[in-house]
C-alpha cells in the first residue's frame, strides 16, 4: 500500500532529467593523502617527538656553526688558562658567567692572590674578603677569585724582534705589559708560574717557606725585584718602556738570554696582544687549556658524521641482505641467517679493540672504528628487513604481480620494500644515537684515543678528560655530559614518534 505521506509533495518539486544530458561524478573536494603525508600528520600530533626533533636540529646546527663563529680552534691550547671557568664578556657585567669561584685560603694563599692586583691593578680577588680564625689560631680567608686574572704574570722568552714589537704595542696601547723581574725568579716555586707572581718578600725568604708575605709598617707588600745593583751573573737587556709606580729606574725588566730576551709580562694583556681579543671562554676550558665550546661542537660534528655514515652503510648492506633472505627464504635464508648469527654473536667491544690494536696503526683511528661498526652493525638492520619481507611477500598484491609476470627485483623494489620503508627508516634513524653513544663509551674507556691528535676530538674523549677533575672543576665534564644526555633522550623520543607515524595499521586514524 502506498504511503499517504507522498501525496503531500508538491508537483513543482519534481524535475524531469534530460535524456541527452550526461551526468558525471563530481570531483572530490578533499585532496588524497599519500603515505608520507599521512605519516607527517600523525607525527606532528606527537608533541614530545616534535620538540625532540627541534632539539636535534638545534644541536646539529650548534655542531655545524659554533666552530665557525668561535674565535678559538681545537689546536689552541694555553696551559695558563687550563680549567678556566665559563665566562661571557656580556653576561659577566651582571654577575652571570663571570669566570669566578669561591676559595678558602690560609695567609699564604691570600697574600698570593691579593698581590696580583696590588702590582697590576687587575685584582684576582673580586669580592669582599671574610676572615675567620680556627680554634687552633689558624687564619683563613674566604673570597671570590677570578680564574682569568689569577694567572697573574708569566716569564716569556722573546726574540729581539718580538721584544721590540711588544714594546711598541705597550707604548701605543698605554697598557703595562712588562713588569720587573723578581729577585727569586730562579727558585722553583710550587705555585706561581715558576715564581713569576712572587714579586714580594716572603716570610723566610726561601722557597721552602709558607709563602706568606712580609709587610712594612704601613701594611704594604715589600717589593723584591732584581735591580742593577743585585744583578750579577746575567746581563740586563735595554728597556725603554713605561715603568711601574715606585720604580726609581733601577728595576730590571728584561734579561738577555741566548737568541733574545727573558721578560716578565702580565699574561692577561700578553694573551690579548697575541690573539687580538681578551680571554673569555663561554663554557670554560679543559685541563689542556682548550675551549670547551669549540671542542664540544667539533666533537659533536665528528660524532654526527660518523653516526650518519655508519647508518647509511648499515642501511644499504642490511636492506640488500635482509631482502634476499626474506624474499627467497628456504636454503638461501638458512645459509645467510647462520652467517649473520655468527657475526652477531661476536661482542662489538672485542671487534673494536682488536681493530684499534692491529688496524689503527695502518689506517688510522677513525677508519678502523668505522670498519668495526660496519662489520657487525648491519646485522640488526638485515633482521628487520627480513621480517618485513616475510610479512608482505605472500600478500595478494604480491601474488597478483607474480601472476602478471613481474620479475623478482621489481616485486622487491616496487611492492614489498615501499611497505617496509617505515620500519626501515625508523631503525636507520635510531642507529645514529646508538653509534654516538657507543663511540663515546669507547673513547671514555680509552679503547680509542683521539687525544694524541689535535685535529679530532669526540664527546667521549671530553668526558674522559674531565673525569679526573670532577670534584675540582666539574664544568669540564658537565657540558659534554649534558650534550650527550640531551641528544640521546631527544633521539629516543624522536624515534618513538617516527615508529608511530610510519605504522601502517594507524594509517587514516585521527585520534
Amino acid at each position: 500500500m502506498m504511503n499517504d505521506s507522498f501525496s503531500v509533495i508538491p508537483k513543482e518539486k519534481f524535475e524531469f532529467a534530460s535524456r541527452g544530458e550526461k551526468i558525471y561524478d563530481k570531483k572530490l573536494e578533499s585532496e588524497p593523502i599519500g603515505y608520507f603525508k599521512d605519516a607527517w600528520i600523525r607525527f606532528r600530533k606527537n608533541k614530545s617527538s616534535v620538540v625532540a626533533f627541534g632539539i636535534i636540529v638545534i644541536l646539529s646546527l650548534f655542531a655545524i656553526f659554533a666552530p665557525l663563529l668561535s674565535p678559538y680552534e681545537l689546536g689552541d691550547r694555553d696551559g695558563y688558562f687550563a680549567a678556566a671557568l665559563p665566562k661571557s664578556t656580556l653576561l659577566s657585567k651582571i654577575g652571570i658567567l663571570d669566570g669566578t669561584r669561591w676559595k678558602r685560603e690560609g695567609q699564604a694563599g691570600y697574600d698570593y692572590y691579593n698581590s696580583i692586583g696590588k702590582e697590576s691593578g687587575m685584582s684576582a680577588i673580586c669580592s669582599d674578603v671574610k676572615k675567620t680564625v680556627d680554634e687552633d689560631g689558624t687564619v683563613y680567608y674566604t673570597f671570590k677569585v677570578d680564574s682569568y686574572y689569577q694567572v697573574g704574570y708569566a716569564f716569556q722568552n722573546l726574540s729581539n724582534e718580538e721584544y721590540r714589537a711588544l714594546l711598541s704595542y705597550q707604548a701605543e696601547s698605554g697598557k703595562q705589559l712588562f713588569y720587573p723581574i723578581p729577585a727569586s725568579y730562579k727558585v722553583d716555586f710550587k705555585i706561581g708560574n715558576q715564581g713569576a707572581n712572587f714579586w714580594y718578600k716572603l716570610a723566610s725568604g726561601s722557597a721552602t717557606s709558607t709563602g706568606a708575605a712580609v709587610y712594612d709598617k704601613e701594611g704594604n707588600y715589600i717589593p723584591n725585584y732584581l735591580t742593577t745593583d743585585s744583578l750579577t751573573s746575567q746581563t740586563a737587556a735595554k728597556y725603554d718602556g713605561s715603568r711601574i709606580a715606585g720604580d726609581d729606574g733601577s728595576y730590571i725588566y728584561a734579561l738577555r738570554v741566548q737568541g733574545g730576551v727573558k721578560v716578565r709580562v702580565n699574561y692577561y694583556e700578553y694573551y690579548t696582544y697575541k690573539n687580538g681579543h681578551e680571554p673569555a671562554f663561554l663554557l670554560g676550558t679543559n685541563n689542556y687549556g682548550q675551549d670547551i665550546l669549540t671542542s664540544l661542537a667539533l666533537g659533536a660534528r665528528l660524532s654526527f658524521l660518523l653516526a650518519i655514515f655508519v647508518s647509511l652503510i648499515n642501511l644499504t648492506i642490511g636492506a640488500i641482505y635482509g631482502a634476499i633472505e626474506g624474499y627467497y627464504g628456504g636454503t638461501t635464508d638458512l645459509v645467510l641467517e647462520r652467517i649473520s648469527d655468527i657475526l652477531a654473536s661476536v661482542p662489538f667491544i672485542v671487534v673494536a679493540t682488536l681493530f684499534q690494536l692491529h688496524l689503527a696503526e695502518k689506517l688510522g683511528t677513525l677508519p678502523s672504528l668505522l670498519f668495526a661498526f660496519v662489520m657487525t652493525g648491519w646485522v640488526g638492520m638485515a633482521s628487520r628487513v627480513r621480517m618485513q619481507f616475510y610479512r608482505y611477500k605472500r600478500r595478494e598484491y604480491v601474488l597478483a604481480a607474480k601472476t602478471l609476470g613481474a620479475k623478482d627485483r621489481r616485486i622487491m623494489l616496487k611492492h614489498i620494500f615501499p611497505n617496509s620503508i617505515g620500519t626501515i627508516i625508523t631503525s636507520a634513524v635510531l642507529t645514529i644515537p646508538g653509534v654516538i653513544f657507543t663511540e663515546s663509551m669507547l673513547s671514555y674507556l680509552n679503547i680509542i684515543n683521539l687525544e694524541a691528535s689535535s685535529s679530532f676530538t669526540s664527546i667521549g674523549t671530553m668526558l674522559s678528560q674531565g673525569q679526573g677533575s670532577l670534584s675540582t672543576h666539574p664544568h669540564i665534564i658537565l657540558f659534554p655530559a649534558l650534550f650527550i644526555s640531551l641528544l640521546e633522550i631527544s633521539f629516543n623520543l624522536f624515534g618513538n614518534g617516527l615508529r608511530d607515524a610510519f605504522n601502517p595499521s594507524l594509517r587514516g586514524v585521527e585520534d
